[in-house]
């Protein structure tokens, strides 16, 4: 009898997808078939098989690669706490250096090699001359020959989460994102690379974001949000000058990936599907997909005007494709075939929440007799679901379960209103509504009940508002290292950017809002509980604190209320070893047959 466990925690997903600047080389990150996500690597051409470059104990991520290919940037940390730590790798030897220290402190954000590679560019909230965490984030330049560190410039805030310094094409300038006025706003502002006076040269209002990339030596292209709107916009360095190329409702930009020649592309959504557009100028035109998958995500640029991307929906793994100029696809990477991976495809699921906003999400239903329904919420809440490959989702679907996977309001995709109307009422508001409108849709649909809700992070927190807050509909919850009291989750957490990204989205500190955030906590409201909890979490979660987790399992245990605990030693946010995403499926399979049978309990 085949292991769906097993099978679902190794199917292949793909990630951290880079191109060497001649074309020569494509990198990739990929978790399922190793007990830790590892980096790989094959011809652009298909002149040799796709290699394994890493077999560590802790997962890989690429930050840079050399021109060339023959070295890589990466960036690992201990159990996934997110405390990353540099290396470089040889491509040939498979040979890692470490650059930084192996710690648990502090966050370094981002890395890129010099022009001339004798150096790398990385920022920190951290000063390695005392050995002292920072107030904000410092601009750090690190000899590849003498490992002598140099600081080049120093912030008292946080920079972008995900973004770190960016090299000019000439090597001159590092592009660095800042969030100096408020909580979810950035700034741009150029550092030379000798040394010198930070510039601010784009800010466009303390909270409107802006995500951007060098076009060339003298231009930056960037999404953002402005006047109320997404927009797609070039910053010309030489003048100052800012050209508006597109906005919504015509164009919902999300990002900009630099081409080769003068076009670059424009990663924008279409709702909840990703999209690519050329941009040369003001004209745009869509990116043709001839994959044969229904999405297609470019990663990086070829030197031939093609690109190297993704190749997605939920048939099947993703694939890593070459795709030339004239539109053509050739596979660089695909997962073999296992005919025990019975994929179901999504069906495109729309209602309205209670305040009249459309909502969209996707639906997921068993090819037999159906069990009961699980809302799988995603994290963010500033991200969105699509239609491709989630193996617990997959998996539930494989037991028989149907799985909505909601895009509630706050997620991206829908524009910048739909985005931003989290913020309205903050966590905890209209959009768990949103939610429990999806879950009634779906019941109305023909899905049966029992219900339970799922997720990681923000899906961890809307799964424990479920349980107490909807306990009249919601029969079982797994939340996985989610938000069990707001003020906790605020002062817990290791991330100078989480705590911001809290006050973004709460409109300030718990000290300064206690009442928001004790209504929107779901430990406030324990004693509605009549449903079943299995609790996951990390225990080096960095991002959502294990406290969340040590109390709710105290006032549960003093309340009388049953729950299950999944604890991690080896895991930080979510879980992503092999074997522990095989123990999570398995265990919740178990939670969510018993759930279901034994039902509510009396209230």
């Amino acid at each position: 009898m085949t292991d769906l466990a097993a099978l679902w925690a190794s199917v292949p997903q793909l990630s951290n997808i880079h191109a060497s600047a001649d074309g020569k080389w494509a990198f990739w990150c990929l978790a399922g078939p190793d007990e830790t996500e590892n980096l790989w690597c094959a011809p652009v051409d298909g002149s040799a098989p796709p290699r394994r470059l890493t077999g560590g104990r802790d997962h890989f991520h690429i930050r840079d690669v050399a021109p060339d290919g023959s070295r890589l940037l990466l960036a690992q940390s201990l159990n996934a706490n997110e405390h990353d730590h540099l290396l470089i790798l040889d491509r040939e030897t498979s040979t890692l250096t470490q650059l930084t220290p192996i710690q648990d402190t502090h966050y370094v954000y981002g890395g890129a090699f010099s022009a001339d590679q004798t150096a790398v560019f990385f920022l920190a909230d951290y000063d390695f001359a005392t050995g002292q965490v920072t107030q904000g984030a410092w601009l750090w330049k690190q000899d590849l020959v003498t490992g002598t560190r140099t600081c080049l410039a120093r912030a008292d805030s946080p920079p972008h989460f995900y973004v770190g310094p960016l090299l000019s094409p000439d090597g001159t300038q590092l592009l660095w994102h800042r969030s100096d006025r408020a909580p979810g706003g950035y700034q741009l502002w150029l550092v030379p690379v000798g040394g010198g006076a930070a510039e601010k040269v784009l800010d466009l209002g303390e909270r409107n974001n802006a995500l951007a990339v060098w076009l060339d030596a003298d231009r930056i292209g960037f999404a953002c949000d402005h006047e109320g709107r997404d927009k797609l916009g070039v910053l010309t360095l030489s003048t100052g000058a800012v050209d508006w190329v597109a906005e919504e409702p015509q164009l919902f930009p999300h990002a900009v990936l630099t081409g080769t020649g003068q076009e670059f592309l424009c990663i924008h959504h279409a709702e909840s599907q990703t999209r690519a557009a050329l941009v040369r100028g003001q004209d745009i035109r869509p990116l043709e997909n001839r994959s044969g998958r229904r999405s297609l995500l470019p990663h990086a640029a070829l030197p031939d005007g093609g690109w190297l991307a993704e190749a997605y929906d939920a048939d099947a793994p993703h694939d890593l494709v070459a795709v030339a100029a004239d539109g053509s696809c050739r596979v660089i990477w695909r997962a073999d075939p296992e005919p025990a991976h019975r994929h179901v495809a999504p069906r495109d699921f729309r209602w309205t929440a209670p305040d009249g906003r459309a909502m969209q999400g996707w639906l997921y239903r068993p090819d037999g007799p159906c069990k009961g329904l699980i809302g799988y919420v995603h994290g963010g809440p500033t991200w969105h679901s699509e239609d491709w490959v989630n193996p617990k989702i997959q998996f539930w679907v494989s037991q028989g379960y149907a799985v909505l996977d909601p895009n509630y309001r706050g997620s991206t995709g829908f524009g910048y209103a739909h985005r931003e109307a989290v913020k309205e009422d903050g966590w905890g508001g209209r959009e768990q509504a949103d939610i429990r409108a999806g879950l009634e849709a779906a019941l109305a649909a023909g899905i049966p009940g029992p219900v339970a809700v799922a997720g990681n992070s923000y899906g961890g927190f809307s799964s424990w508002f479920a349980i107490t807050r909807h306990a009249d509909l919601v029969t079982a919850a797994i939340p996985m290292c989610g938000m069990y009291r707001l003020d906790i989750d605020y002062h817990e957490t290791e991330m100078p950017h989480g705590r911001a990204y809290s006050e973004e989205m709460m409109g300030g500190t718990p000290e300064e809002f206690p009442e928001k955030y004790a209504n929107a906590s779901p430990g406030r409201f324990i004693d509605r509980i009549r449903g079943h909890v299995m609790i996951v979490h990390g225990l080096a979660d960095s991002n959502v604190g294990p406290e969340n987790t040590h109390t709710a399992v105290r006032e549960l245990t003093a309340a009388g209320i049953p729950h299950e605990v999944m604890l991690f030693a080896d895991e930080g946010h979510g879980v992503f070893r092999r074997r522990n995403v095989e123990a999570y499926l398995r265990a919740s399979a178990v939670f969510l047959d018993r759930a279901f049978h034994d039902g509510m309990r009396p209230a």
